[in-house]
């Protein structure tokens, strides 16, 4: 007897060439890991079988083979007319009364499985006969919100209608695939009220480098294809795993998305289409729209979608399902707003790192200067140049010629064609997981996505260079500029001697620097955090309701509005920049350097006039060690010795050294030990090591007397080099004199 429908808890990884691969994961993740806790919602599949005896009773594998054999397949100029008509014959055909029958005797046990359904979702999952396996992510349809046994019935039938997509045709063409041994089954899933709630999607890696320490997540408000699509810039949140392993803090970074809009429900018992194509056809079917987009409420445009609870909840179970699959994977999860019941709801294999040489290593550096355009997240790490092409549609493939940098609002599946023919990707909308940058990932290509306004800024035709070399922002900039590339085999290089580390800075470019081989971070300064991540004194944060200045204040009203308070935000926001860096690096050592900010530049910061001191010659004056313990800022240093807390106690990032700078005296030296031990940061403890930078003639003098109280050194060629020859190295009268080689200098070091 022909098997037209399997329910999940009857499926596993072994049907995906019965039930495609989407399926066959979500019956896996029933099977296996419903009892560890992780929630996947109930339903069940159409079967290959289905979908052959669906073409053999309405006559269509002739009609169809026929048709697709028509394909010009180098131009594909008839692309679109073949498509149409594909689906057409699908979509005018009948659903076999058997195979109709299964889907609502199916559906029947599922209400009475779920007593509070209020509507399924049905998902595409195809399947190549040759190749069980294969991914077809992103070529099909889904149709969420419906409600009813012949309305799920119909859904079906948009789905198998779906193999024809063009985009879809056209994957299969070059990728390999005989039309006519690909199959389509249709996922039937209990929807989660995410219209309600919130939803988004988990890569067990970092979508950038590849790094594989750590968890991104991301989520929107409402339905989750908002996420998937990139018609937003969502939340984004990065857990370490080692973290999650210990039961540790494990959040080393949030990012507050802007959220603008989001997908909700229109109207309860009908369906709506992810994508164009099928959209188009379930209106003329009569399936009819049930989600909308709509503007996020302003209060939640500036409200995180997960708590730091939910945030550790869903990463565990990422971490659960990557070891079990025992690979990279891509998932997608959603929050039903009626329960507030977290659940996955799909999970697949992650496929772009998964399968790159990670021996070699090709970096990109501009070498000329020009003026940006536009910024929004960069994908990858390279830099492309050519003439912009502003297209409104993925039909205006015509006027896009090889090489040109597509300028768009927002990409879905059916731009696939276009995407691989553009040397650089630009779009207003989406986030580091949405549709243009999967495809970028996947094509080794350059795309700046999220820029929200590139459509405005780049004019058509216009020359320009598109930058994903300078971090995780991306830039566009006016013109051809210049740029080297260098490649690294890391497999040609020897051990050094000696233990190369890096002077980091930017949490952004930690993931992929990361992947070098060096022994860790010798150099990380906090006031390049405060400064670019923070932008207000710290004083000005512990002392806010007494401000002076109404306009720093209100800048920094802004910047605190998501955080509990104004010193959280400080503690929080610098201890998940540490953290970021350290966790890429762990176990290899990152050496903290405490601020050193001069007193000027202290004053810069928002808020800050009000707490400097001023003074004529900063660079001798209110600096380093000497301000940590004195009462005008000792309030201050010890919100950064809070944020170190809890990066090493908290988040357990034990790798952490912390280096103290310009201490001039060991009776400094020794105060400013006490005070660290003070706030929970006492040497020896907990692994803690304390260096201290040499770069004042005195360390030199006494070293050995700074070698009883702390455990390494750095030394400071700068400062050192300036106070040895007596010249202040930002005076331009007499900075010729200004020599590190000089030898007083030399003999110093």
């Amino acid at each position: 007897m022909p098997q037209y429908v399997l329910p999940y808890k009857e499926i596993n990884n072994k049907d995906t060439g019965l039930v495609g691969g989407k399926n066959a994961s979500l019956g896996e993740m029933i099977q296996q890991l419903s009892d560890k806790g992780i929630h996947v919602p109930n339903g069940f599949a159409t079967t290959a079988e289905a979908f052959h005896r669906f073409l053999e009773q309405n006559n269509l594998k002739e009609q169809l083979q026929e048709l697709l054999g028509s394909l010009d397949t180098e131009e594909f100029s008839n692309l679109q007319e073949i498509g149409s008509k594909a689906r057409d014959l699908v979509l005018q055909a009948s659903m076999p009364d058997d195979v109709a029958e299964a889907i609502r005797g199916a559906y029947k046990e599922l209400e009475e499985e779920e007593q509070d359904l209020t509507g399924v979702a049905v998902r595409s999952s195809a399947t190549a006969e040759d190749l069980p396996e294969a991914s077809f992510a992103g070529q099909h349809d889904s149709f969420l919100n419906i409600s009813g046994a012949d309305a799920v019935v119909e859904a079906c039938q948009f789905c198998f209608a779906s193999l024809y997509n063009d985009r879809a045709i056209k994957y299969r063409t070059d990728n390999g695939f005989e039309h006519m041994k690909v199959a389509l089954s249709a996922g039937v899933q209990r929807m989660v009220r995410a219209d309600e709630g919130c939803a988004g999607v988990i890569f067990t890696i970092a979508p950038e480098s590849g790094l594989d320490s750590v968890i991104f997540i991301t989520g929107n408000w409402g339905l989750g294809d908002t996420v998937v699509q990139g018609a937003v810039n969502a939340d984004e949140f990065y857990v370490f795993k080692e973290g999650l392993r210990k039961d540790k803090l494990a959040i080393v970074s949030k990012h507050l998305g802007t959220k603008k809009q989001m997908e909700v429900y229109a109207d309860p018992g009908a369906g709506e289409n992810a994508g164009e194509e099928g959209t188009a056809a379930a209106k003329a079917g009569g399936l009819g729209s049930t989600t909308r987009i709509v503007d996020t409420p302003e209060e939640k445009q500036h409200a995180w979608v997960l708590n730091n609870e939910e945030i550790t909840r869903l990463a565990k179970w990422a971490l659960q399902i990557e070891e079990h699959y025992g690979k990279a994977m891509d998932i997608e999860w959603a929050r039903d707003g009626l329960t507030d019941e977290l659940f996955i709801v799909q999970a697949r294999p992650e496929t772009v790192h998964g399968s790159k040489e990670k021996s070699k290593l090709k970096s990109y550096h501009l070498t000329s200067k020009g003026k940006v355009i536009t910024s929004g997240n960069g994908v990858g790490d390279k830099i492309a140049a050519g003439k912009a092409r502003l297209l409104s549609s993925p039909k205006e493939i015509d006027k896009l010629q090889k090489g040109d940098v597509l300028v768009t609002g927002i990409t879905n599946p059916d731009w696939d064609p276009v995407l691989k023919k553009a040397s650089a990707i630009v779009t207003d909308s989406g986030g580091r997981t949405s549709h243009a940058a999967i495809v970028a990932r996947e094509l080794g290509a350059v795309a700046v996505v999220g820029t929200g306004n590139a459509t405005k800024k780049i004019q058509d035709n216009q020359e320009v260079t598109v930058s994903c070399a300078e971090g995780e922002e991306g830039h566009v900039y006016e013109g051809i500029l210049e740029w080297e590339e260098q490649e690294i085999d890391l497999k040609e290089l020897g051990e050094t001697e000696t233990q190369p580390m890096l002077i980091l800075g930017d949490p952004e470019q930690a993931f992929q620097y990361a992947m070098y081989p060096v022994a860790g971070v010798g150099l990380m300064r906090l006031e390049f955090i405060i400064n670019n991540s923070i932008q207000a004194h710290p004083l000005a944060l512990l002392h806010f309701n007494e401000l002076e200045d109404q306009e720093a204040k209100q800048k920094i009203r802004e910047l605190i509005r998501s955080y509990e308070s104004p010193t959280s935000y400080f503690v929080e926001r610098l201890s998940q920049a540490v953290g970021t860096i350290a966790a890429a690096f762990y176990p290899r050592d990152v050496i903290v350097r405490m601020s050193d900010f001069k007193s000027n530049e202290y004053a810069n910061l928002l808020g800050g006039a009000q707490f400097e001191p001023h003074e004529e010659n900063p660079m001798l004056g209110f600096r380093g060690a000497s301000r940590y313990y004195h009462e005008a800022y000792r309030d201050g240093f010890i919100l950064e010795c809070k944020a170190m807390q809890v990066v090493r106690q908290e988040m357990g990032l034990t790798n952490v050294k912390l280096m103290i700078p310009f201490c001039r005296t060991t009776e400094e030296a020794r105060k400013v030990v006490d005070l660290m031990a003070e706030q929970g940061l006492k040497q020896g403890e907990n692994a803690l090591e304390l260096y201290m930078m040499v770069e004042v003639p005195s360390n030199v003098v006494l070293l050995e007397e700074f070698a009883e109280i702390f455990d390494g050194f750095s030394i400071g060629s700068n400062d050192l080099t300036q106070l040895t020859l007596g010249i202040d190295r930002d005076s331009s009268t007499i900075s010729k004199l200004f020599n590190e080689r000089d030898p007083a200098a030399e003999k110093m070091i």
